[in-house]
């Protein structure tokens, strides 16, 4: 759905309702200003007086933008793009062009999980995201950011009953419903869809139940507990490719076509268990211990009808010329992925050499298990891009998957220093201890290894006034692999050095009552890994760190409010390069799938006429993407309006949110993301003009 209204900053959950007045102000601003990023460890300090760059999507956001999976995030903010983002598969996104690991870059409350799944939103309060290298919240992961999940607490009181409807067929039904009174506290949501999206063959269904609780279980003492359980059942959707040599033009192509769309095409089932579990003790007036713990269940059946790479021309990158390809029935049942986590810190203000100081310190336990079985994938005849093609099923077990293993053990630190009113330093320091090991699952290719690592960052920041600041930050992060353990390798099985990361960042901000704006650039420098030989024979390769990738760019956000008029907008200019490799060939070429440039757009006007009537306006453009890593073919960049109408009232004792609009105004055909994966250029069309509308009831 489109972000069809009210954007305002969520309350205190003390005092929080969900029950508008029935002339509310619709606005396309979180004021993030204001808000604090529990994610980055450094307590309540509001994001316009921190040292780094973020975004928080509070739970009216998430709910008007209808939000449903992680890829949707990037329809509100300009520097979070697409990365291989398959309708009815888990989300991927990149920040700041480094895609982002599912396994490592996503946190729930603060706790690692993993996100190769998908993840519900109905239950989430709100939604974090951290731009920049990451190494001072995260033991490893990829740079570029982390996304922080937030759960639905109890509040004070809460009913509302939402009803939906989405082109062509999709329709859904939620509810929230909590209270807290005298020392206790729950809260319970539920939704149920129908998924009929306007791609053909995708019909599918999604459930999510939750419960959370809370209890004064002394003077000071707050426990916590929750617990969510997820599936959604539905075909994925494969992308177009290259004709050949050729890119095809959009507009010849219709988005609607789906091709996994064999009669014998099973959906994709994710199933998820999530339940956690925290106690907050006040020590002092100004300390407190925080015992966290979380446990994550997925079950996965991944199965597609899989297109891959044209045979007839001996070429696995790309579609054949006149538009065919070979076609794979690829089935991976009973896959288990589970997470344990455990973080025990504390928090709190002290004086010591006649400065002060505001600091967490603590000690996570992570350990993560996968498991699967032996999968199918197998040739089982020729497809084409116009979907016709129908060929039989194979669903033979014929290759090997690798089991993984998994534990960590980090130590992690965070000092804000203020060394006079208007100067602060900020600090922090994680170390870690990780043990991996892997294991075919036929007790083949078995690998193990440890590693330490430790990941420093640094911030210091000057407050002009109380609404202008400036801060210049540094900071590192880690990754950590082995080589392929393949008889082409030299090195297989090893252990390879971790890559260190490192970001530079200088911005400033501006927070006012009716003007909000930030500016940053920064400068991501990420060593890359490059197999060096033939890799057709045995010990004829050698996996090897060669150069870097580095990743230069300005970002900017404004939230204008005056009179009955807001207009937000955020845009990312982004000069990505390789750099330092051996093979000079490699070097000043641009990453595939990363735009250049990005702009996100939004406005909202009140009619003034009709009191709880608003109209809104948003605007998206991403420049050009590279398909192919040689850059010798790109997409073009593309534009999208989007418009909607809220209209806000109450009847008796109720408040009505009636919400309609239409993505994709114009109908324009583009194509949205070029993902490189599996050695294979893909193509993912706009989405055609979408109507959809829905109807919330609050008590």
């Amino acid at each position: 759905m489109l972000l069809a209204a009210s954007l305002l900053a969520a309350r205190p959950a003390q005092s929080q309702s969900i029950d508008p007045p029935a002339t509310q102000t619709v606005t396309v601003s979180g004021r993030n200003a204001a808000q604090a990023l529990s994610l980055a460890g450094f307590g309540d300090i509001p994001l316009a007086r921190s040292p780094f760059s973020a975004t928080v999507l509070t739970n009216n956001q998430l709910r008007d933008a209808g939000v449903t999976g992680i890829g949707d995030l990037t329809r509100l903010d300009a520097s979070t793009t697409d990365a291989y983002n398959a309708p009815g598969y888990w989300g991927q996104l990149a920040v700041r062009g480094f895609t982002l690991d599912n396994r490592f870059n996503y946190r729930r409350d603060g706790l690692p999980i993993n996100a190769e799944t998908v993840i519900a939103p109905g239950n989430k309060q709100a939604l974090e995201i951290l731009k920049g290298t990451s190494g001072l919240q995260a033991g490893t992961s990829a740079p570029g950011g982390l996304v922080n999940l937030i759960v639905k607490r109890p509040v004070d009181q809460v009913s509302s009953a939402t009803l939906g409807w989405e082109q062509d067929g999709t329709l859904s039904a939620t509810a929230d419903v909590g209270r807290r009174s005298d020392g206790l506290g729950w809260r319970i949501n539920a939704g149920a869809d129908r998924l009929d999206p306007t791609t053909h063959n995708s019909r599918g269904n999604r459930g999510m139940v939750s419960a959370a609780v809370e209890a004064q279980v002394g003077a000071g003492s707050l426990l916590e507990a929750e617990v969510e359980w997820s599936r959604q059942s539905q075909p994925s959707t494969p992308g177009f490719s290259l004709l050949g040599s050729r890119l095809p033009a959009a507009a010849s192509i219709d988005p609607r076509i789906n091709l996994n769309n064999q009669a014998w095409s099973l959906p994709v089932v994710f199933e998820g268990q999530t339940a956690s579990l925290r106690y907050t003790q006040a020590l002092g007036a100004d300390l407190n211990l925080v015992a966290h713990a979380m446990r994550q269940r997925l079950a996965t059946d991944d199965r597609i009808a899989f297109p891959f790479g044209c045979s007839a021309e001996n070429d696995y990158s790309r579609y054949c010329s006149d538009g065919s390809f070979d076609l794979y029935d690829f089935r991976s049942d009973g896959e288990r992925r589970n997470s344990d986590a455990l973080d025990v810190s504390v928090s709190g203000s002290a004086n010591a050499l006649g400065l002060a100081h505001r600091f967490n310190a603590g000690v996570l336990a992570t350990r993560f298990q996968a498991r699967f079985n032996r999968q199918a994938y197998n040739w089982v005849g020729v497809g084409g891009i116009d979907g016709l093609s129908r060929v039989p099923s194979d669903p033979s077990l014929t290759d090997e998957q690798t089991h993984r293993d998994e534990r960590s053990t980090e130590l992690h630190l965070q000092d804000v220093i203020t060394l006079n009113p208007a100067w602060s330093l900020w600090a922090g320091l994680r170390h870690s201890r990780l043990h991996r090991e892997s294991v075919r699952t036929d007790g083949s290719r078995a690998t193990r290894y440890d590693q330490d690592v430790t990941t420093p960052w640094l911030a210091l920041s000057h407050a002009f006034n109380p609404r202008d600041l400036a801060y210049l930050s540094w900071g590192q992060g880690v990754e950590s692999e082995v080589a392929p353990n393949r008889t082409e390798y030299s090195n297989a099985g090893q252990a390879l050095p971790s890559l260190k990361s490192q970001q530079v960042e200088a911005g400033f901000k501006h927070g006012e009552p009716t003007l909000d704006w930030q500016v940053a650039a920064f400068d991501i420098q990420r060593p890359a890994w490059r197999d060096v030989g033939s890799c057709v024979l045995a010990a004829t390769c050698t996996r090897q760190a060669d150069g870097q990738a580095r990743h230069r760019g300005v970002e900017a956000e404004v939230d204008w409010r005056v009179g009955a008029w807001n207009l937000r907008g955020s845009a990312m200019a982004l000069q990505a390069r390789r750099e330092g490799s051996a093979d000079s060939t490699l070097n000043g070429l641009r990453p595939t799938n990363v735009p250049s440039s990005s702009l996100k757009a939004q406005a909202a006007y009140n009619v003034a006429a009709l009191p709880g009537l608003a109209v809104l306006g948003f605007v998206t453009h991403e420049g050009q993407r590279m398909v192919l890593p040689d850059n010798s073919i790109a997409t073009p960049g593309w534009n999208r309006l989007d418009l909607a109408a809220r209209y806000t009232h109450r009847l008796r004792q109720q408040s009505w949110v009636w919400r309609a609009g239409v993505d994709n105004l114009a109908d324009h055909r583009a194509w949205k993301e070029a993902p490189y994966q599996y050695d294979h250029a893909y193509l993912y069309p706009l989405a055609p003009r979408t109507f959809h509308a829905s109807v919330q009831i609050s008590l």
